[in-house]
């Protein structure tokens, strides 16, 4: 993931491979989408924010000469070393950062998620906060604007996951028969809305691809024995510095999509609005569409906040 967003060539198939719950890893041996514990930051390294805010460690107030701490960190501090009042690479960091947390929140398997990468949390760069009990690691909650909005961000998306079970399966993906007939759960298409080829996964400038999941595929059943039925989803990946045009594939079961998220609105991501054949992608972003025909980028109880993160 982590390669992938920062723009690292030849990652295509390595990223599909994690969004859909590493099938590659877990599969062959009879485990479960459940196997994959799937985070892009953890308590060694840096925090989500620092990983799109710095290119190097400064570990310095360790006392280690800066010699602790991984030096391997996949990060990108998008052309200014730290904080900056460049507003430019302020709303391009707040866009990788849920580009980040939206891709963690809709791959298959368990996410796993830092405390305090939900609203930006700092640790100024340094990756190995072990010895430190001070502002470093201690978690400042008076949050400005941005860290607010990420906050409000973060919770959506996982309700939206929570809500829907066709973007946490139970199992990997597989063609289903559905009345006497072979249906496909999973696909993956370009920007020009046909299939991939198989070349094209080999092709290391692509940065851009489209996953298909049927909700009518989810292949388990409900307390009464009904088969469970979800909304189908189409997302939609941009690593690419440039914006693309797309051309969406059709619906798997004929209601037209409706856009739920795009990443690249930061005053209002989950803004829901009908779709046309094709749309105009931002760079560096990622877009979720539905084929429900209600509302169902809920926001949730506030009182439940702190326990949904």
């Amino acid at each position: 993931m982590r390669r992938f967003w920062k723009g690292d060539s030849g990652q295509l198939s390595d990223f599909a491979y994690r969004l859909t719950g590493s099938s590659d890893l877990y599969k062959s041996d009879g485990r479960k989408p459940s196997a994959s514990i799937n985070f892009v930051t953890a308590h060694d390294g840096f925090t989500l924010c620092d990983l799109v805010s710095y290119n190097q460690k400064h570990n310095e107030a360790n006392g280690d000469e800066n010699k602790d701490g991984s030096d391997n960190n996949d990060s990108w501090n998008m052309g200014a070393e730290g904080p900056t009042d460049d507003p430019n690479i302020n709303k391009l960091r707040e866009r990788q950062t849920r580009n980040f947390l939206t891709t963690l929140m809709l791959s298959q398997g368990v996410p796993m998620l830092l405390g305090g990468d939900e609203f930006a949390r700092s640790q100024k760069g340094n990756n190995n906060c072990y010895c430190q009990d001070d502002d470093l690691t201690w978690y400042d909650w008076k949050l400005d604007e941005p860290r607010k909005r990420l906050l409000e961000f973060t919770s959506r998306l996982i309700q939206l996951r929570k809500d829907h079970p066709n973007l946490h399966r139970r199992r990997f993906f597989q063609d289903r028969t559905i009345r006497g007939s072979v249906v496909r759960d999973i696909a993956w298409y370009g920007t020009d809305g046909k299939e991939i080829s198989d070349e094209a996964w080999s092709e290391t400038w692509n940065r851009s691809i489209g996953l298909l999941l049927n909700g009518k595929t989810l292949g388990v059943m409900d307390e009464e024995g009904q088969q469970v039925v979800d909304d189908s989803f189409l997302i939609l990946v941009n690593a690419a510095d440039q914006g693309v045009d797309y051309v969406l594939p059709e619906p798997p079961n004929q209601s037209p999509w409706r856009q739920v998220l795009d990443t690249d609105n930061v005053e209002n991501p989950f803004c829901e609005a009908a779709a046309g054949d094709t749309v105009i992608m931002g760079g560096r972003s990622v877009r979720v569409y539905s084929d429900s025909t209600e509302k169902i980028a809920k926001a949730p109880v506030r009182q439940k906040l702190a326990r949904t993160i």
